[in-house]
């Protein structure tokens, strides 16, 4: 029967570590507990890498930011949501719960963002070790004490804005 196949789309994740390393090393004596990297995480769908960061949502070719290659990639499963649908529900989210103003590091980051996409387009969830990252650090007496400074700080992986690429398709 014509009409009844249905096409589906790889959905990955991927993963880099914003400490090349340093967390690994630097962790247990820092804050007394062994992490294994800062994760910093993107969609990768439609031959296209979509993240968060403080300029709001952005994409680029897979592995084109300059974090370069992915620590590692999580194959997240398959969806059928098209190119099209998923442009349109990326830009209801750049002007409502994405937007560049609402980036908060350890609140609200791209790893949030993450976690929302591939819920939207596989029904799962990241790993749970990357989305609890920002609580176990700051679970840390010494997390404690770095937490003014770390919240000033904003992740912004180069990429096309949400608003440049996205918006005007």
């Amino acid at each position: 029967m014509m009409g009844d196949q249905t096409t589906t789309y790889d959905v990955k994740l991927y993963v880099y570590d914003l400490s090349k390393g340093l967390a690994r090393q630097l962790s247990p004596l820092m804050l007394g507990k062994q992490l294994e990297g800062i994760w910093h995480t993107s969609i990768v769908i439609h031959e296209e890498e979509v993240f968060f960061g403080g300029q709001g949502i952005s994409s680029c070719p897979p592995g084109g930011t300059l974090l370069g290659e992915p620590h590692f990639i999580v194959d997240l499963g398959n969806t059928e949501v098209n190119g099209d649908i998923f442009t349109e529900y990326l830009s209801s989210l750049a002007e409502s719960t994405y937007r560049a103003d609402r980036y908060h590091l350890f609140e609200h980051n791209c790893n949030t963002f993450s976690n929302e996409l591939a819920q939207f387009l596989t029904g799962r969830k990241i790993p749970s070790y990357i989305t609890d990252l920002p609580s176990d650090v700051l679970s840390t007496p010494f997390g404690q004490t770095l937490r003014p400074f770390i919240e000033s700080v904003t992740i912004t992986p180069p990429g096309n804005a949400m608003n440049d690429h996205y918006g005007k398709r």
